[in-house]
């Protein structure tokens, strides 16, 4: 791509997280010579996804001890690499699904051909946007945005814990933590929740569970690991600190699908939409949808992996059996390459 000549690969992974990876590493396998275009660095997000601001992943197989998310993710690029995966640190901005190969352009304005793709960008959980949250995210310092990831951590056991949100994943998130913590405070903007009636139920019932009703997070406190966060009432407008020794998020993610917008089928919670129960093959034949883009039940990093193995195998089968109508690379169609 140095001279500005697109690029023909037979099958192109978006995204780096362990989707991605396990992909690579199955279509490598494959001898498929897989290219990874593995995402740039933003605020957000950076190669590698959400297990790089992980640093104790202990329900991923295969790790007695547990793992640092980092080296997780780290060993299963070099897993990749090892096979003869090839690397692109950008983000994809555009595809043009219309006809074979499809195209792709990224942010540094190259053009990557494609004989199938399969799109592993993951999703963002939502942040409150806090200096401190952000932080402490990042360092291990007791803010997730995961409990079924983290919840289980000994730092987090027999703790006053804290939740975010009103809806059945905040729900779910504080009737989890209640095996671990001592106590656990849901902090909710409103009066009522946004959960359905049976999630709502049982979290009131729990007697591990208490309620910070009217009341946002307006800083998260602590240096090194969380002391407490500072509530504000919407009502009043009056502010108090809560001693917590976790804060959990569960506001939602949000799936990194903006540049599939008339792509590829969307559901109505911008996830991807696979038509068939069971495969990742997305409404456009040649186009995959493997972990957390498509996932929005599991989010998991082992579930993830799952759909990684799988994409990578269904394009390979698919394009074993004729996939686009062109498969030589050599035989580039220069209208193809040229079109905007």
């Amino acid at each position: 791509m140095s001279d500005g000549t697109p690029t023909r690969e037979r099958v192109v992974i978006i995204g780096s997280g362990p989707a991605g990876w396990t992909a690579a590493i199955y279509a490598a396998r494959a001898e498929l010579d897989p290219f990874v275009i593995e995402g740039g660095v933003s605020r957000t997000m950076i190669p590698g996804g959400q297990l790089m601001f992980t640093t104790e992943v202990e329900n991923y197989p295969g790790f007695r001890e547990g793992v640092d998310g980092q080296t997780l993710m780290m060993e299963m690029k070099e897993q990749a690499l090892r096979f003869g995966t090839r690397v692109l640190t950008e983000d994809v901005v555009a595809i043009d699904p219309a006809g074979h190969p499809f195209r792709l352009e990224t942010t540094s304005g190259a053009v990557v051909l494609a004989d199938s793709v399969i799109v592993a960008t993951g999703a963002n959980a939502k942040w409150l946007g806090l200096e401190n949250e952000q932080r402490l995210a990042q360092t291990g310092g007791g803010v997730s945005a995961c409990a079924v990831c983290d919840g289980a951590l000994p730092h987090f056991r027999d703790q006053v814990l804290a939740v975010v949100g009103g809806g059945d994943s905040a729900m779910e998130e504080a009737l989890y933590l209640t095996k671990f913590a001592r106590e656990v405070v849901v902090v909710h903007r409103r009066d009522t929740l946004r959960a359905s009636r049976i999630m709502a139920e049982r979290a009131m019932e729990n007697e591990k569970i208490t309620f910070a009703w009217n009341s946002v997070v307006t800083e998260v406190l602590g240096d090194d690991v969380i002391t407490g966060i500072r509530l504000k009432d919407t009502v009043s407008g009056q502010e108090r600190e809560v001693a917590v020794g976790g804060l959990f998020l569960a506001i939602g993610h949000t799936p990194n699908t903006a540049f599939l917008q008339g792509v590829v089928e969307l559901k109505e919670n911008g996830y991807v939409r696979t038509p068939i129960p069971w495969r990742t093959q997305t409404s456009v034949p040649g186009i995959f949808a493997a972990g957390d883009v498509m996932d929005d039940f599991y989010r998991q990093a082992v579930t993830a992996a799952g759909t990684g193995c799988m994409a990578a195998l269904e394009a390979e089968r698919w394009l074993a059996h004729g996939g686009p109508e062109t498969l030589a690379p050599e035989a580039v169609d220069a209208e193809a390459a040229t079109a905007v």
